[in-house]
């Protein structure tokens, strides 16, 4: 086995803390020596031992002098957990190989230099993109302070989220419904607005066996949702947060009565201000969000600037309709130019359906 292999392993590792560790990022860890794994570990849960701890105390011999490949540069600093960098030097590690270097302030290159200035050989870049990509929720909200957008629909291949009669269930097939349930558990956070939960009556959980739900944002800009809706009812149950911009204080009074926790933005065009509602969602710690709303709140989010990236669930279907629903209605924008540009397009096969995943160019997108 080389470095890459090695440093393979620690990112596969690094992805079963997969929708535990947020905020924190995705780590893991893989300790070599004399070409043999001697330790492995990966950050398992938000609050518990970081990634290169977890490697150490799982040592099946001493690590001095050995090698440690971890998908994230150590930590230098005293948070929940004291500084990973103070047990490798403890630990005698002799050679550290990086993928990412953090972009925490509070690290930022400073542990690969306490490294490096007690002696450790330090290697950097491996495999860089791959360990970046695993973290890009992490990144964009250590460097935004905002949630991670994911724009999600399912559609055929003509374009529709729903018949004329907004008949939607089932678009894809049973392996990509079960795709956006790992999403579910994935992401922090799943949005909706108004007309979602009219029309569906959805409970928005993860519905994986030992998975863990979201956080249900549910954008309500006049309190319309029924009291007697499947979010409302389990509010108590499931974290629930009530995105509005009516101060119709007995009108709120029911819904928090329920259980539900209401959010007051800023009114755009008496909607939900969505950029005033990712900066609050940002500041209560929530750093991701997916985005599982209809036509109207999809363009809202498209117009303001929100979203980073677009999860397009295709099925081999035509289901034709003037009237028909779309993934994003509203006015739309006037011309090409103005187009949200996306870029990285990857194609995942989910049984007869296919997911195209793109990232937002974000130098031609902005707020709009």
């Amino acid at each position: 086995m080389n470095e890459n292999d090695f440093m393979h392993r620690a990112i596969e590792l690094a992805q079963r803390g997969c929708g535990w560790v947020a905020p924190n990022p995705m780590v893991g860890a893989v300790l070599v020596k004399d070409g043999r794994v001697i330790g492995q570990g990966w950050h398992r849960k938000f609050g518990g031992l970081h990634a290169e701890r977890e490697a150490l105390a799982s040592c099946t011999e001493s690590p001095q002098g050995a090698t440690m490949y971890v998908t994230l540069e150590p930590c230098c600093h005293h948070g929940k957990q004291p500084p990973c960098v103070d047990a490798i030097l403890q630990a005698g590690i002799a050679h550290v190989a990086v993928g990412s270097v953090d972009p925490n302030p509070l690290v930022k290159g400073k542990g690969i230099r306490m490294l490096r200035e007690h002696g450790v050989r330090v290697t950097e870049h491996v495999l860089q993109e791959e360990c970046d990509r695993l973290n890009e929720v992490f990144f964009h909200y250590i460097r935004t302070g905002l949630p991670f957008v994911v724009m999600k629909y399912a559609m055929t291949m003509d374009g529709k989220i729903a018949a004329y009669t907004g008949a939607s269930k089932w678009i894809t097939g049973e392996e990509a419904r079960m795709h956006v349930q790992q999403q579910r558990h994935r992401y922090r956070a799943i949005m909706v607005g108004t007309g979602t939960v009219q029309a569906d009556d959805p409970l928005l959980t993860c519905r994986i066996k030992d998975g863990k739900n979201p956080v249900r944002i549910l954008c309500d800009s006049g309190l319309r949702i029924p009291l007697d809706a499947r979010v409302i009812a389990t509010a108590r149950e499931i974290p629930t947060i009530l995105a509005t911009c009516n101060y119709d204080k007995k009108k709120a009074a029911a819904y928090e009565q329920a259980g539900c926790y209401i959010l007051r933005t800023a009114s755009q065009n008496g909607q939900v201000d969505l950029q005033d509602l990712m900066r609050q969602l940002g500041d209560g710690g929530i750093d991701s969000v997916l985005l599982e709303g209809g036509g109207t709140l999809n363009w809202s989010a498209m117009k303001n600037g929100i979203v980073n990236k677009v999860q397009a669930y295709i099925a081999p279907k035509l289901l034709g309709g003037r009237e028909a629903k779309t993934p994003a209605e509203g006015q739309g924008f006037s011309s090409l130019e103005e187009a949200v540009r996306l870029k990285n397009s990857k194609i995942i096969r989910l049984g007869a359906d296919i997911l195209m995943e793109s990232e937002v160019d974000t130098d031609v997108y902005g707020n709009r």
